[in-house]
């Protein structure tokens, strides 16, 4: 699988996190890293130097944004963390402040032709909307991780509770990343069959697992400042479904042009492949999977006008 990703954020948790996954993963030629934190960067990138003569893999390098000129895929992960006292929605004002400005610095380098902008940064529905509108280019090229996360964690959670390998549990959480995100119950499987017929499984077991998902982030922050490896391996699966233009289904963050999700960039099981977005598939759903998906919808709209508007301090 040949390619070059480059990792704006790659001093932190989760760009270094991530650097890490896709290393092991053998799944690139080069890693660019970038970071205002240009010594932590560096360091960063000579650790991951190290130990390439054990894991092989690409040629790690670290600079500023010229370092990503070539890249096919360009993974966002810097972000601002939330002040004591501060509200959700001025947290969202101050990233998209400072995404545009990574947004206005990536679009000034040059990449790879159809090159990818894969975002990680929260709120990342959001920025993955802002992302696309403000680029100028095909928006099917901007990507956010959306709920590729969640699912990892919610199929994890199920193959724990039924003490089966998560890999053989096939379903997915849509909508937000975040509060309002939706399990899809009605299509949980497991080795192949419906997950009904799995020993143990009842919807109290599914339900429980959905809940731990839905926590699972603000339980990491607490218990050890925020998230990284599940966040780098999730990365992984969405570069290695470009990169090797798998046309994989994956439940990524996209900007939602026509029907009644329009407005809004949210996760709906997507095929993606080298440059992005190459179809947005119709998973049947239930009534209540349906509305929470409406519902989810009215509230990141809600949040986008929000942004537009300017804003509020208070």
């Amino acid at each position: 699988m040949r390619g070059k990703v480059g990792i704006v954020g790659g001093a932190g948790r989760v760009g270094s996190n991530t650097a890490y996954a896709l290393q092991l993963g053998g799944i690139s030629e080069e890693i660019a890293l970038v970071d205002v934190a240009a010594e932590a960067v560096r360091g960063e990138a000579l650790d991951l130097t190290h130990g390439r003569a054990a894991a092989g893999g690409p040629r790690i390098r670290a600079g500023d944004y010229d370092a990503l000129a070539g890249s096919d895929v360009v993974v966002v992960t810097a972000g601002l963390r939330r002040k004591p006292d501060e509200s959700r929605l001025q947290l969202i004002e101050r990233n998209a402040e400072l995404f545009r400005g990574i947004v206005r610095s990536v679009s000034q380098v040059h990449l790879a032709p159809e090159a990818v902008l894969l975002v990680v940064t929260n709120p990342v529905d959001v920025l993955t909307y802002l992302a696309a509108t403000e680029l100028g280019w095909n928006p099917g090229r901007t990507i956010g991780l959306g709920t590729v996360l969640d699912t990892l964690r919610f199929r994890s959670m199920l193959g724990e509770a039924l003490e089966v390998d998560p890999s053989l549990v096939e379903g997915m959480i849509l909508g937000e990343h975040g509060d309002s995100m939706v399990p899809i119950f009605s299509s949980l499987r497991c080795r192949g069959r419906p997950i009904s017929e799995a020993p143990g499984y009842s919807r109290e077991v599914a339900r429980q697992a959905f809940e731990v998902t839905r926590t699972a982030g603000a339980e990491c922050l607490r218990l050890k400042g925020g998230a990284g490896y599940a966040v780098g391996l999730a990365v992984k699966q969405v570069v290695m479904a470009v990169l090797g233009d798998s046309g994989a289904v994956l439940p990524v963050s996209t900007v939602q042009a026509v029907g009644e999700f329009s407005g809004v960039a949210f996760s709906r099981p997507t095929r993606v492949g080298r440059s992005g977005i190459k179809e947005i598939l119709d998973l049947p759903l239930s009534k209540e999977e349906h509305r929470g998906l409406l519902r989810s919808a009215e509230l990141l709209g809600e949040t986008m006008a929000h942004l537009r508007a300017g804003g509020s301090t208070t």
